[in-house]
């Protein structure tokens, strides 16, 4: 239930909702690559603006750095791997507070899961889609005759 003690409690006190607290920067910033001359605080700021409004880049505020630069440290950071193993420390962290392990110990599997990969799941997903481009590669109607 929201009261003011919880609505407090739950504050983040940021120039933005997105912003990281120094306990949560704490958490992040071990786990980035040492940068030269940018502040990877606000590069990250401005990532987590992005990715919780769904603004467009090149809607970023004026007081966080430059669209460009946050792009590409961005592009980066995400085929590098520093976002996944970023993830991948906050969520340890997160079961850790909850009292359980680091990673999870137990797997839940559902039963259309189990008919799928008795009747070969995959291996028929990829017959059919073989078999439609098969088709399409057979069709009498060339790609200049589809554009008109």
């Amino acid at each position: 239930m929201w009261t003011s003690k919880n609505r407090a409690q739950y504050e983040r006190g940021g120039r933005y909702p997105s912003d990281l607290t120094d306990e949560e920067w704490a958490l992040v910033e071990p786990h980035l690559p040492a940068q030269r001359e940018v502040d990877r605080r606000e590069i990250m700021n401005a990532i987590l603006y992005v990715l919780t409004t769904g603004c467009q880049w090149r809607a970023l505020p004026k007081d966080l750095p430059p669209k460009s630069t946050v792009h590409d440290y961005f592009v980066e950071w995400r085929c590098d791997g520093t976002l996944t193993r970023i993830h991948h420390a906050l969520y340890g962290e997160v079961r850790k507070l909850a009292g359980k392990k680091k990673t999870a110990t137990t797997a839940i599997v559902d039963s259309q899961s189990v008919k799928g990969a008795e009747k070969g799941g995959a291996g028929l997903m990829r017959a059919a889609t073989m078999r439609a481009r098969k088709s399409r590669a057979r069709s009498a109607i060339s790609p200049s005759t589809r554009l008109g």
